[in-house]
């Protein structure tokens, strides 16, 4: 058995997430046929994370397993000869067995974009949360600096999330203004369900001025998932990049 570490790039919009669903299409669904019919066997694989239905990758990783004898570079290059338009792979290696993208990451790295400005675009808007009303972006990195450093997020967790241990370090979390785009960067030691979505819906509301800069410490503290904003939707988060 060989085992390959791909990092894949895709556009989330048609897909119902990264993990296979039954009756739905999804990116790992779509990999692993490709898989199969470039490998000429059925090949298991493993992801760093399990990104929701609308959201981007650059970096997701991928661990696939295969008998077959095939050089990593063959790979790559039969696996984007197959795979749909809105699927690559960027990089491939060749790796351990006992590598595993999940539990041996140490640090994951989002941005989410928001389309900041009145009008409304069918080219941008995949890509980014349109917002019409303008944001006051040093409220909203007043309120990051809150929120960075090592909590428990529960606030900013999906309600009914399994997750028992919700302490995460949060590393970086910044927002910039990138020509008609903020940009807001994320970047930890993992991330709870929707954490990031959260988080940007809690900085907007600090950016449109219904939640002053301070306020999302309080939040955090609470551990009240009611007292965060709204939850941010898919289409403006990307998963840039897992670090080994």
């Amino acid at each position: 058995m060989r085992y390959f570490k791909l990092v894949v790039q895709y556009d989330g919009t048609d897909y119902a997430g990264y993990q296979i669903q039954p009756d739905v299409l999804t990116v790992q669904g779509e990999l692993e046929a490709a898989l199969g019919r470039v490998l000429g066997e059925r090949s298991r694989t493993q992801a760093a994370g399990r990104t929701d239905g609308g959201v981007h990758a650059r970096g997701q990783v991928v661990r696939v397993e295969a008998e077959r004898p095939i050089p990593v570079e063959g790979l790559v290059r039969a696996l984007n000869d197959t795979l749909p338009v809105a699927i690559c792979v960027a990089t491939g290696d060749e790796v351990a067995g006992s590598f595993h993208p999940r539990y041996d990451a140490i640090r994951k790295a989002y941005t989410y974009r928001i389309l900041s400005r009145y009008e409304r675009s069918p080219f941008l808007e995949r890509y980014a949360w349109h917002i019409e009303s303008p944001l006051d972006l040093d409220a909203m990195q007043g309120a990051c600096r809150h929120l960075t450093g090592r909590h428990d997020f529960s606030a900013f967790a999906a309600a009914g999330s399994n997750k028992t241990d919700k302490v995460r370090c949060l590393e970086r979390l910044e927002c910039r203004r990138e020509g008609e785009f903020i940009e807001i960067e994320a970047q930890g030691d993992g991330f709870l369900y929707m954490m990031v979505r959260n988080l940007v819906g809690t900085l907007v509301e600090v950016g449109q001025g219904r939640m002053a800069p301070g306020v999302p410490a309080d939040v955090l503290a609470s551990r009240d998932r009611s007292k965060a904003g709204p939850t941010a939707p898919p289409q403006g988060l990307f998963l840039m990049r897992v670090d080994y």
